[in-house]
């Protein structure tokens, strides 16, 4: 079976292409640039985790006027990075672009780092939203391209603790794109929380 792995540099996405590996699944790593803050180092810690794990390089889908058009605090600067960090339509725009890709490549699947939906913020992010996805894509595609969320299971601290047993290292998970963790996005929080 082969899959394309959405990927983006972070400790979620880069535990879910790791776990993929050791299933001995041929992957197609695809990093989206939605016109996201953090692009740069999200995209840099990519490659890097990709050559750490001997899994080609990403190819990347410039998609940046997404996020000129959909302002967020991920894409726009002059928005709180938190409070206003929905971007509608992100996860259905990676799982459609990714779907395309896989089409393109002859792949089973697609793969994304969704955790619990306990944990779910926003409504694509739940295991609904995967169920509908994979219809619509299959509807799009004419063929059935499976929507994969090897994380559903599993909260923060559990991907912390496998990503440490895997030696999953030098992630970026900052949604503000410096080169410290801001400590005030989601994704910094998340971690903040944890005390890692």
């Amino acid at each position: 079976m082969s899959i394309v792995t959405l990927v983006s540099g972070g400790l979620d996405s880069t535990l879910v292409a790791k776990l993929a590996q050791e299933e001995g699944l041929r992957q197609h790593p695809l990093f989206i640039d939605y016109g996201q803050r953090s692009r740069d180092r999200e995209l840099g810690a990519c490659r890097r985790a990709m050559a750490d794990l001997n899994l080609p390089e990403p190819k990347v889908a410039n998609l940046s006027g997404f996020g000129a058009l959909i302002r967020s605090g991920l894409t726009d600067p002059t928005l709180h990075i938190a409070d206003d960090a929905f971007t509608p339509g992100r996860n259905m725009l990676f799982l459609l672009t990714a779907a395309a890709h896989a089409y393109q490549v002859n792949a089973d699947a697609v793969s994304i780092g969704l955790l619990h939906e306990d944990t779910s913020l926003f409504p694509d992010q739940t295991s609904a939203f995967l169920r509908d996805a994979e219809c619509v894509i299959a509807r799009c595609m004419g063929r059935d391209i499976r929507v994969l969320a090897p994380l559903a299971t599993f909260r923060k601290p559990d991907v912390v603790a496998l990503a440490h047993e895997k030696g999953i290292r030098n992630t970026y998970s900052c949604h503000m794109g410096g080169e410290k963790p801001c400590g005030a996005c989601i994704s910094c929080n998340e971690f903040k929380f944890l005390g890692a």
